[in-house]
Protein backbone atom coordinates (compact mmCIF):
# COMPACT_ATOMS: atom_id res chain seq x y z
CA UNK A 1 0.00 0.00 0.00
CA UNK A 2 1.43 3.42 -0.65
CA UNK A 3 1.65 6.19 1.64
CA UNK A 4 -0.64 9.34 0.26
CA UNK A 5 0.55 13.24 1.16
CA UNK A 6 -2.32 15.56 1.46
CA UNK A 7 -1.03 18.95 0.38
CA UNK A 8 -3.08 22.38 1.25
CA UNK A 9 -2.08 25.92 1.06
CA UNK A 10 -4.27 28.19 3.08
CA UNK A 11 -4.93 31.99 3.70
CA UNK A 12 -7.79 32.88 5.98
CA UNK A 13 -9.77 29.75 5.61
CA UNK A 14 -11.51 29.02 8.92
CA UNK A 15 -14.78 28.97 7.51
CA UNK A 16 -13.55 25.90 5.27
CA UNK A 17 -10.43 24.34 6.69
CA UNK A 18 -12.11 21.87 9.05
CA UNK A 19 -14.58 20.49 6.64
CA UNK A 20 -11.00 19.69 4.19
CA UNK A 21 -8.94 18.29 6.96
CA UNK A 22 -11.92 15.95 8.61
CA UNK A 23 -12.48 14.66 4.90
CA UNK A 24 -8.37 13.88 4.76
CA UNK A 25 -7.62 12.52 8.14
CA UNK A 26 -9.24 8.84 7.23
CA UNK A 27 -7.31 8.79 3.76
CA UNK A 28 -3.92 10.81 3.86
CA UNK A 29 -0.98 9.56 6.18
CA UNK A 30 0.29 12.81 6.07
CA UNK A 31 -1.10 16.48 6.06
CA UNK A 32 0.68 19.27 4.69
CA UNK A 33 -0.81 22.89 5.74
CA UNK A 34 1.39 26.16 3.74
CA UNK A 35 -0.17 28.52 5.39
CA UNK A 36 0.41 32.80 4.33
CA UNK A 37 -0.01 33.86 7.82
CA UNK A 38 -3.40 33.81 7.91
CA UNK A 39 -4.80 36.87 10.48
CA UNK A 40 -7.79 34.57 11.61
CA UNK A 41 -8.41 30.74 13.17
CA UNK A 42 -7.07 28.62 10.36
CA UNK A 43 -3.64 28.11 12.39
CA UNK A 44 -5.37 27.22 15.57
CA UNK A 45 -8.13 25.02 13.65
CA UNK A 46 -5.22 23.35 11.94
CA UNK A 47 -3.05 22.70 15.31
CA UNK A 48 -6.30 20.47 16.45
CA UNK A 49 -5.62 18.02 13.96
CA UNK A 50 -2.13 15.87 13.48
CA UNK A 51 -0.90 18.64 10.81
CA UNK A 52 2.51 19.65 9.49
CA UNK A 53 1.95 23.39 9.70
CA UNK A 54 4.19 25.60 7.52
CA UNK A 55 4.24 29.31 7.16
CA UNK A 56 4.83 30.97 4.40
CA UNK A 57 4.68 34.33 3.06
CA UNK A 58 2.54 33.78 -0.47
CA UNK A 59 4.69 33.43 -3.85
CA UNK A 60 1.65 33.16 -6.08
CA UNK A 61 -0.77 30.35 -6.76
CA UNK A 62 1.91 28.32 -9.04
CA UNK A 63 4.91 28.92 -6.77
CA UNK A 64 3.17 28.42 -3.78
CA UNK A 65 1.66 25.18 -4.97
CA UNK A 66 4.84 24.04 -5.88
CA UNK A 67 6.99 24.65 -2.98
CA UNK A 68 3.97 22.86 -0.80
CA UNK A 69 4.87 19.62 -2.71
CA UNK A 70 8.31 20.06 -1.14
CA UNK A 71 7.44 20.51 2.08
CA UNK A 72 5.64 16.37 1.31
CA UNK A 73 7.67 13.53 2.44
CA UNK A 74 5.47 11.07 -0.16
CA UNK A 75 5.95 11.23 -3.63
CA UNK A 76 2.05 10.25 -3.79
CA UNK A 77 0.01 13.77 -3.20
CA UNK A 78 -3.00 14.73 -3.19
CA UNK A 79 -3.48 18.38 -3.42
CA UNK A 80 -6.27 20.93 -2.05
CA UNK A 81 -6.96 24.18 -1.55
CA UNK A 82 -8.79 25.49 1.71
CA UNK A 83 -11.89 25.59 0.69
CA UNK A 84 -11.80 22.34 -0.68
CA UNK A 85 -12.80 18.64 0.61
CA UNK A 86 -13.31 14.99 -0.27
CA UNK A 87 -16.97 13.80 -0.89
CA UNK A 88 -17.47 10.83 1.15
CA UNK A 89 -17.67 8.98 -2.53
CA UNK A 90 -14.10 10.26 -3.22
CA UNK A 91 -12.46 9.37 0.25
CA UNK A 92 -13.64 5.47 -0.91
CA UNK A 93 -11.95 6.09 -4.61
CA UNK A 94 -9.21 7.10 -2.54
CA UNK A 95 -8.34 4.55 -0.23
CA UNK A 96 -9.21 1.98 -3.10
CA UNK A 97 -6.45 3.45 -5.00
CA UNK A 98 -3.64 3.00 -2.11
CA UNK A 99 -3.87 -0.04 -3.26
CA UNK A 100 -3.78 -0.42 -6.18
CA UNK A 101 -2.35 2.66 -8.05
CA UNK A 102 -1.73 2.17 -11.34
CA UNK A 103 -1.25 5.38 -13.31
CA UNK A 104 1.06 8.39 -12.73
CA UNK A 105 -2.03 11.43 -12.07
CA UNK A 106 -5.58 11.02 -11.29
CA UNK A 107 -8.45 13.05 -12.38
CA UNK A 108 -11.59 13.73 -10.17
CA UNK A 109 -14.51 16.37 -11.09
CA UNK A 110 -14.58 19.23 -8.78
CA UNK A 111 -18.21 20.24 -7.66
CA UNK A 112 -18.59 24.21 -6.51
CA UNK A 113 -20.97 25.29 -4.38
CA UNK A 114 -21.94 29.11 -4.89
CA UNK A 115 -24.23 31.14 -1.95
CA UNK A 116 -25.25 27.59 -0.88
CA UNK A 117 -26.13 25.85 -4.14
CA UNK A 118 -24.46 23.22 -5.74
CA UNK A 119 -23.95 24.12 -9.06
CA UNK A 120 -24.40 21.32 -11.59
CA UNK A 121 -23.42 23.32 -15.04
CA UNK A 122 -22.02 25.91 -17.23
CA UNK A 123 -18.05 25.89 -16.71
CA UNK A 124 -18.53 24.76 -13.24
CA UNK A 125 -19.13 21.55 -13.36
CA UNK A 126 -17.65 18.76 -14.12
CA UNK A 127 -14.58 21.27 -13.92
CA UNK A 128 -12.23 18.23 -14.01
CA UNK A 129 -8.76 18.69 -11.70
CA UNK A 130 -5.73 16.88 -12.16
CA UNK A 131 -5.20 16.81 -8.20
CA UNK A 132 -3.63 13.45 -7.38
CA UNK A 133 -0.43 12.27 -8.35
CA UNK A 134 2.59 11.10 -8.35
CA UNK A 135 4.98 14.50 -7.39
CA UNK A 136 8.38 13.28 -9.04
CA UNK A 137 6.51 13.66 -12.08
CA UNK A 138 4.18 16.45 -12.18
CA UNK A 139 4.61 20.68 -11.45
CA UNK A 140 2.09 23.26 -11.19
CA UNK A 141 2.05 25.49 -14.09
CA UNK A 142 -0.24 27.77 -16.51
CA UNK A 143 -0.65 31.45 -16.13
CA UNK A 144 -1.89 32.96 -12.29
CA UNK A 145 -4.08 32.52 -11.08
CA UNK A 146 -5.54 29.53 -13.41
CA UNK A 147 -2.70 27.01 -11.69
CA UNK A 148 -3.35 23.34 -13.11
CA UNK A 149 -0.44 20.37 -12.69
CA UNK A 150 1.08 18.93 -15.55
CA UNK A 151 2.68 15.66 -15.60
CA UNK A 152 5.36 14.87 -17.47
CA UNK A 153 4.84 14.81 -21.31
CA UNK A 154 4.80 11.74 -23.34
CA UNK A 155 5.31 9.52 -20.81
CA UNK A 156 2.77 10.06 -17.97
CA UNK A 157 -0.52 8.28 -18.03
CA UNK A 158 -3.91 9.36 -16.37
CA UNK A 159 -6.93 7.84 -14.49
CA UNK A 160 -10.50 9.28 -13.61
CA UNK A 161 -11.56 8.34 -10.15
CA UNK A 162 -15.18 8.29 -9.00
CA UNK A 163 -16.43 11.39 -6.42
CA UNK A 164 -16.52 14.67 -6.29
CA UNK A 165 -14.03 17.57 -4.83
CA UNK A 166 -16.44 19.77 -3.10
CA UNK A 167 -15.55 23.52 -3.52
CA UNK A 168 -17.19 26.19 -1.11
CA UNK A 169 -16.76 29.03 -3.37
CA UNK A 170 -18.17 32.46 -2.81
CA UNK A 171 -21.09 32.67 -0.33
CA UNK A 172 -22.13 35.83 -1.24
CA UNK A 173 -22.63 38.32 -4.67
CA UNK A 174 -20.44 40.90 -3.34
CA UNK A 175 -17.46 38.50 -2.52
CA UNK A 176 -18.13 37.35 -5.88
CA UNK A 177 -17.77 40.77 -7.25
CA UNK A 178 -14.59 41.66 -5.12
CA UNK A 179 -12.69 38.31 -6.09
CA UNK A 180 -13.55 38.78 -9.68
CA UNK A 181 -11.80 41.96 -9.28
CA UNK A 182 -9.00 40.63 -8.21
CA UNK A 183 -8.05 37.47 -10.38
CA UNK A 184 -9.14 39.72 -12.88
CA UNK A 185 -5.96 41.66 -12.01
CA UNK A 186 -3.96 39.21 -11.25
CA UNK A 187 -3.94 37.25 -14.80
CA UNK A 188 -3.65 40.79 -16.68
CA UNK A 189 -0.70 40.83 -14.83
CA UNK A 190 0.21 37.44 -16.07
CA UNK A 191 -0.65 37.93 -19.40
CA UNK A 192 1.00 41.03 -19.82
CA UNK A 193 4.39 39.63 -18.44
CA UNK A 194 4.14 36.62 -20.78
CA UNK A 195 3.74 39.62 -23.85
CA UNK A 196 0.02 38.74 -24.34
CA UNK A 197 -2.00 40.90 -26.20
CA UNK A 198 -5.69 42.79 -25.96
CA UNK A 199 -6.78 43.75 -28.88
CA UNK A 200 -10.20 45.95 -29.41
CA UNK A 201 -11.41 42.28 -31.14
CA UNK A 202 -10.48 40.14 -28.11
CA UNK A 203 -12.50 42.73 -25.24
CA UNK A 204 -15.43 42.19 -26.67
CA UNK A 205 -15.76 38.61 -28.55
CA UNK A 206 -13.77 36.60 -26.25
CA UNK A 207 -16.58 37.71 -23.31
CA UNK A 208 -19.61 37.32 -25.44
CA UNK A 209 -18.00 34.02 -25.94
CA UNK A 210 -17.21 32.63 -22.47
CA UNK A 211 -21.31 34.05 -21.63
CA UNK A 212 -22.81 32.24 -24.57
CA UNK A 213 -20.89 28.90 -24.07
CA UNK A 214 -21.42 28.52 -20.42
CA UNK A 215 -25.04 29.69 -20.39
CA UNK A 216 -26.67 28.12 -23.50
CA UNK A 217 -23.88 25.33 -24.53
CA UNK A 218 -22.80 24.14 -20.95
CA UNK A 219 -26.67 24.57 -20.26
CA UNK A 220 -25.43 27.27 -17.40
CA UNK A 221 -29.30 28.44 -17.69
CA UNK A 222 -30.47 25.40 -16.02
CA UNK A 223 -28.93 26.46 -12.45
CA UNK A 224 -31.53 28.97 -12.32
CA UNK A 225 -31.23 32.81 -11.10
CA UNK A 226 -27.46 31.40 -9.87
CA UNK A 227 -26.56 29.98 -12.89
CA UNK A 228 -27.34 33.50 -14.59
CA UNK A 229 -25.01 35.47 -12.37
CA UNK A 230 -21.95 33.21 -12.81
CA UNK A 231 -22.53 33.07 -16.27
CA UNK A 232 -22.34 36.70 -16.45
CA UNK A 233 -19.26 36.74 -14.11
CA UNK A 234 -17.33 34.47 -16.62
CA UNK A 235 -17.70 37.41 -19.54
CA UNK A 236 -17.28 39.65 -17.47
CA UNK A 237 -13.90 38.46 -15.88
CA UNK A 238 -12.86 37.86 -19.53
CA UNK A 239 -13.78 41.46 -20.26
CA UNK A 240 -11.83 42.84 -17.15
CA UNK A 241 -8.75 40.60 -17.88
CA UNK A 242 -7.98 41.74 -21.36
CA UNK A 243 -9.30 45.76 -20.64
CA UNK A 244 -6.35 45.98 -17.78
CA UNK A 245 -4.26 43.71 -19.59
CA UNK A 246 -4.88 46.67 -22.78
CA UNK A 247 -4.75 49.56 -19.61
CA UNK A 248 -0.70 47.77 -18.66
CA UNK A 249 0.37 48.51 -22.07
CA UNK A 250 -0.86 51.87 -22.19
CA UNK A 251 0.58 52.97 -18.77
CA UNK A 252 4.04 51.22 -19.52
CA UNK A 253 4.26 53.42 -22.92
CA UNK A 254 3.70 56.27 -20.28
Amino acid sequence: MIKLSAVIITYNEERNIENCLQSLVNVADEIVVVDSFSTDKTKSICQQYNVKLVEQKFLGYIEQKNFALTQANYDHVISLDGDESLSEALQNSILELKTNWGFDGYYCNRLNNFCGQWIKHSDWYPNKKLRIFNKTKANWTGINPHDHIELNPNTSKTGHLKGDILHKTYQSYSEFNQKTEYFSTIAAKAYFDKGKKAPVWKIIFNPTWAFFKAYFSRLGFLDGFNGLVICIQTANITFLKYSKLRELYRNSKN
